[in-house]
């Protein structure tokens, strides 16, 4: 059971658009809004994570992984410090 209000002001022909919308897929307009952005939040969630490449494009970002790193003095020093939360 839904608990939890999301509020939003729209324009009236935002609210018309949707709801015509919302009518053509048998859904009422909350729950054609919340499967709306729920869609949508996933989408810029996976743009985050994930990304698609053809096969030579693959094979240059595994060549880049595998590389050698470069020398990072910085880095060097961040990981030789020791975490403030151990005891040793």
């Amino acid at each position: 059971m839904r608990n939890t209000a999301i509020n939003l002001r729209a324009l009236p022909e935002q609210r018309d658009l949707i709801d015509r919308a919302a009518h053509l897929l048998g859904k009422n307009r909350s729950d054609f809004m919340l499967e709306a952005a729920c869609d949508r939040a996933q989408a810029v969630l996976l743009d985050q994570v994930y990304f698609n490449l053809d096969a030579d494009q693959f094979q240059h970002f595994i060549d880049l992984l595998d590389a050698p790193l470069a020398p990072n003095p910085g880095l060097e020093r961040l990981m030789a410090l020791k975490a403030p939360w151990t005891n040793e």
